[in-house]
C-alpha cells in the first residue's frame, strides 16, 4: 500500500480555499451551534455571516431537513458521511432553493471529534433546466405545462411588441390579470404605470369619472380636480377587467377613446390625448352579447384586434401539481415558514376536483392550508372537507391511489372535452390543446379513449 501523507495547510490558507469555493460550508459544535459560516453560504441562504455564527444551524439553515432527517445529526450519531442527499431550504426572502447535502466529522488536530461539518450546493439552475426539458413555462406569476396555454406563452411577446388592444377572455380566476401584466411587462411601456380598472365594480357615473377623471364643480361633492385612470396609465398600460359589464352609454364613450386616442374629463372642455396600451378582458362571451344588441359591435371589434383565450384549470389539470408548487414557495416566502409541499393523497385528491373557481380557487385552498399546517406536508387533512372530488374520480382518491392514473384520467378528461367542444373534429381540437394532430392521435390511442367513427370534419370547428 502507498505511503499516504498529511498536508497541513495554514488556517489562514484553510480559509481561503473555503472563501474562494461556490459550495455553501458551515461547521457547527456539539450544541448544533454554527462556528463558521463561508462567504457562499452567505450568497445562498442570504443571511449574513455575523447574524449565523452562534445560531442553532436549523435556525439559520431551514432546510426541509433539518426537523426530521438531518443528514448532519445522522453523521454525528453514526459516524458516517451523508453524499449529495437531495434537499431544499427556505432562504431570507422566503424563496424555496434546492439543494444538495453532504456531511462529515469535523476533528481536532488529536483526532477527536468536535462538531460536524455540511457543505451544500445550490441547484436552482440545475432545477430550471430539468423544468424545461420537463416542458414547465414559466413568466412571472403564470405557470404552466399545458399546450393550450403554451400558445398563451409564445404569442405573449409577439402581442407585447404591438400597440394594438388585447382583449383577454376567460372564465373568472383563471388569470386574466396575470396575463394583462405579462403583456405590460414584455411591452416597450414597462417603465410606465400598469393600471387595472374593475369596469363591472362600480356603477355607470362613477366608473365614468374613475376612468376619465373630473373638474372641481363638474358634480356635488368634486371640490377639486381629480385625473382619471387613463391620465394615470400615461406612458404604459390600462388595464380595463370585465367590460363586458360596460353599459351602452359607456361604450360610446370608450369606443371614442379608442378610435380618437383622447378623452375629456368631466365638467372639462379640455382635450386630453391618450398615451395608453388597451388591455381588456371578460368572463362574457362578447360576440352573443353583439348578436343580442347588448354590447357595441363596433367596439367589439375595436378590442378584438388580438384575442387570447386563456382556458379553465379543469382544462388544463396537469397544471396543478405546478401550481400547487408555485404558491406553496409564495407563501413559504410571505409567510416564513418551510412547508414542504403536498402528500401524495393531497395531491390526488386536488388532481380531481372541477375548480369551477379556476386558480383562484386552488390559491386559496393552498391559502388554507398553510393556516392549518404548521411544517412538513400538506395533507388530505388539511384540505376543505367539501372539496369532493366527481363520482368518476372519486375511486381515484382512495387510500394508496396511484397519482399517475390520477394524472392520466385528468389527460383524458381534457382531451374529450376539447374534442366534444369541437365535436369531435380531431384537427380543431389538436389546435385547442396546442398540439400536433399526430401526438393527439397518439395519445388518444395511449390512453384508451374511445371515440366515434366520424371524425367531425363536416361539424362546424368552433
Amino acid at each position: 500500500m502507498a505511503d499516504t501523507h498529511e498536508i497541513n495547510l495554514p488556517q489562514h490558507a484553510t480559509e481561503a480555499i473555503l472563501e474562494s469555493i461556490s459550495d455553501g460550508v458551515f461547521t457547527v459544535d456539539h450544541a448544533w451551534q454554527i462556528t463558521s459560516f463561508n462567504r457562499a453560504a452567505e450568497i445562498i441562504t442570504g443571511v449574513p455571516r455575523g447574524e449565523a455564527v452562534g445560531r442553532r444551524c436549523a435556525e439559520v439553515f431551514r432546510a426541509s431537513m433539518c426537523e426530521t432527517a438531518c443528514a448532519l445529526r445522522e453523521t454525528m450519531a453514526t459516524g458516517e458521511p451523508v453524499i449529495d442527499r437531495s434537499a431544499f431550504i427556505i432562504d431570507a426572502d422566503g424563496r424555496r432553493i434546492p439543494i444538495s447535502v453532504s456531511t462529515a466529522l469535523l476533528r481536532d488536530a488529536a483526532g477527536r471529534v468536535v462538531g460536524g461539518v455540511e457543505t451544500f450546493r445550490d441547484l436552482s439552475l440545475v432545477e430550471e433546466l430539468r423544468r424545461e426539458l420537463e416542458g414547465r413555462f414559466e413568466l412571472g406569476d403564470l405557470v404552466s405545462r399545458s399546450p393550450a396555454m403554451r400558445r398563451i406563452f409564445d404569442l405573449l411577446p409577439q402581442a407585447a411588441a404591438s400597440e394594438s388592444t388585447v382583449l383577454v377572455q376567460g372564465e373568472t380566476g383563471t388569470g386574466k390579470e396575470l396575463i394583462a401584466r405579462a403583456l405590460h411587462d414584455l411591452s416597450p411601456r414597462a417603465a410606465g404605470p400598469f393600471v387595472p380598472v374593475n369596469c363591472g365594480a362600480l356603477p355607470d357615473t362613477l366608473l365614468e369619472s374613475e376612468l376619465f377623471g373630473y373638474k372641481a364643480g363638474a358634480f356635488t361633492g368634486a371640490t377639486r380636480d381629480k385625473p382619471g385612470r387613463f391620465a394615470a396609465a400615461a406612458g404604459g398600460t390600462i388595464f380595463l377587467d370585465e367590460i363586458g359589464d360596460v353599459s351602452p352609454a359607456l361604450q360610446s364613450r370608450l369606443l371614442r377613446v379608442l378610435e380618437e386616442r383622447t378623452f375629456e374629463p368631466l365638467g372639462s372642455n379640455e382635450t386630453v390625448r391618450a398615451d395608453v396600451r388597451v388591455v381588456a378582458a371578460t368572463h362574457r362571451d362578447l360576440a352573443a352579447m353583439v348578436d343580442e344588441g347588448t354590447f357595441r359591435r363596433d367596439l367589439y371589434y375595436r378590442i378584438h384586434v388580438i384575442r387570447l383565450r386563456v382556458p379553465p384549470l379543469r382544462e388544463r389539470l396537469e397544471d396543478v401539481p405546478l401550481l400547487v408548487d408555485h404558491f406553496i414557495t409564495r407563501f413559504n416566502r410571505a409567510q416564513g415558514k418551510a412547508v414542504s409541499g403536498v402528500s401524495r393523497e393531497a395531491l390526488t385528491v386536488l388532481m380531481a376536483h372541477d375548480y369551477p373557481g379556476n386558480v383562484r380557487e386552488l390559491e386559496n385552498i393552498i391559502e388554507r392550508a398553510f393556516v392549518l399546517c404548521a411544517e412538513g406536508e400538506i395533507d388530505r387533512r388539511h384540505l376543505p372537507e367539501d372539496l369532493v372530488p366527481r363520482m368518476a374520480d372519486r375511486s381515484a382518491v382512495e387510500e394508496g391511489a396511484d397519482l399517475a392514473a390520477t394524472v392520466r384520467a385528468a389527460e383524458a378528461r381534457s382531451i374529450l372535452d376539447a374534442l366534444q367542444r369541437h365535436h369531435f373534429n380531431r384537427l380543431a381540437a389538436a389546435r385547442d390543446l396546442g398540439m400536433h394532430k399526430s401526438t393527439l392521435f397518439r395519445k388518444i390511442k395511449a390512453l384508451g379513449l374511445s371515440l366515434p367513427k366520424a371524425d367531425g370534419r363536416s361539424s362546424p370547428a368552433s
